[in-house]
């Protein structure tokens, strides 16, 4: 009985100090003008019920708080706004007050000069770069054959075979970057580079905490490694003195057409930038497309369809060229669709440079705010019949246009790489759709948040179509 009487006092006691604690924390952010809200715990806020309860954490708080509300998320006290209007104005409104607030491990991992970290007159110089290597006139010239030609031989001998999609996808994606980055060396690199590019992702969403075994520290390691190898690359480069005509060699060009030159880290960190917001849209958005045209063959049928009739206009060696990818307008809509329904970008952040109003609260210098976009998706409003699979309604290309359409950012912030991404995506769709049928034999369980992914891959037979 004594033992008991300890074991409940113990209990008793622990159980006030966590209220006690939790109780000063919540005091701490308790100043006039902020909106309400809860903040959970010291240093780690609500973070673990963010990344495990996800959607259903931003609802239960918007039933309680209504759409604009504090908490403390990775490492941050951040307000979260789920208001359609409110968060198209912070978008809109870099300059007045708002810079870009991704977590601190995202900043940490990416580099201090990749493009979402930067502001001012810095950003607009990397993005200058970065347009340069991605324009129209790039696709269509320069990055559409080197697509054209990976994809047609990357989905090759796919036939009577059991394949893991969410692999080949991470795969596909990031050796599709490789080459239209450093088309001579993407074979010699990829080896050793893939593993580390995987780790770097992983620790890009993670509390910053540099323990041994945590993703942070693993994603830190990697990008000391991928630092090594692309300053490898790039003094082999620079003392082979040859011409390269891939983004890595635009980007190292020092004449006087180069109208944004950048110092060797900055070229390393547009890299990286380069291959993260690439990777991680195209691959997950090419995985949900083929779940997607699997459980809905009407689809299927009207985008094999499309794509029948370019290979009938072609030979059967003859790639895929601007035109073609221009007349996909389709595949364009099944990638819109794909996008909306699997939410493939939950949101982006934004740092406050100054105590500022919104929304008739002061929200306090130093804060971040979390434009949380994933709900208009759903909204009944805006997408009639929303949880349906529906690529027809993306037909009108009005709703492209409308100020809702927030998949791809918004503002001075709005992907630079949307195009680039839809080549690539629509040429994999392509060679997939006209040579494969295929099912499914497992795996079906998926995750939405705080990434879209399959936790135990999602496994398709593949047959010749």
């Amino acid at each position: 009985m004594g033992v008991l009487m300890v074991i409940f006092g113990v209990f008793v006691m622990v159980l006030c100090m966590c209220t006690a604690v939790l109780r000063w924390n919540e005091m701490r952010y308790r100043k006039k003008g902020l909106p309400p809200g809860t903040m959970g715990w010291p240093v780690f806020g609500e973070t673990t019920e963010f990344l495990k309860q996800g959607p259903n954490f931003m609802k239960n708080q918007r039933a309680r708080y209504g759409s604009f509300f504090k908490s403390h998320i990775l490492g941050c006290p951040t307000v979260v706004s789920m208001d359609p209007e409110l968060n198209r104005y912070i978008l809109m409104n870099e300059a007045k007050g708002l810079v870009p607030g991704y977590p601190q491990s995202m900043l940490d991992i990416l580099g201090k000069c990749n493009i979402a970290a930067v502001h001012g007159s810095t950003h607009k110089q990397m993005r200058g770069a970065l347009l340069a290597l991605i324009s129209p006139t790039m696709i269509r010239q320069q990055l559409l054959p080197k697509i054209d030609e990976f994809m047609r031989a990357f989905l090759s001998n796919w036939d009577n075979q059991v394949i893991n999609i969410q692999d080949r996808t991470k795969e596909m994606a990031f050796l599709s970057s490789l080459k239209q980055i450093a088309s001579a060396e993407s074979s010699s690199v990829a080896q050793q580079f893939m593993p580390e590019f995987f780790k770097l992702v992983l620790g890009t969403l993670s509390l910053p905490i540099d323990l041994p075994g945590t993703n942070y520290r693993r994603g830190f390691q990697a990008r000391q490694n991928i630092l090594k190898i692309l300053g490898q690359l790039i003094e082999k480069r620079r003392d082979s003195e040859e011409s390269h005509k891939d983004m890595l060699g635009y980007l190292m060009r020092n004449d006087d057409n180069n109208r944004h030159k950048l110092s060797d880290d900055e070229i390393i960190d547009q890299i990286i930038t380069i291959l993260y917001s690439g990777y991680e849209t195209v691959s997950t958005t090419s995985m949900m497309a083929v779940k997607y045209l699997h459980d809905h063959p009407t689809v299927l049928e009207e985008l094999r369809k499309e794509h029948m009739g370019i290979r009938e206009r072609k030979r059967a060696d003859e790639p895929i060229e601007w035109n073609d990818l221009k007349s996909m307008r389709f595949t364009r809509a099944v990638i819109f669709e794909t996008s909306r329904l699997a939410t493939i970008v939950n949101g982006v952040l934004r740092k406050t440079t100054q105590d500022m109003e919104l929304n008739g609260y002061v929200i306090p210098k130093g804060w971040r705010i979390y434009v949380y976009t994933r709900e208009i998706n759903y909204d009944p409003f805006l997408y009639p019949d929303p949880l349906a699979f529906n690529p027809w309604r993306w037909m009108d290309k009005g709703l492209e246009s409308q100020n809702y359409f927030l998949i791809f950012g918004g503002g001075t912030r709005q992907c630079p790489g949307k195009e680039l991404g839809i080549a690539e995506i629509s040429t994999f769709l392509h060679y997939f759709v006209t040579r494969y049928r295929w099912e499914e034999v497992g795996g079906e369980k998926l995750m939405k948040f705080p990434r879209v992914e399959a936790p135990n891959g999602l496994l398709i037979r593949v047959s010749s179509y």
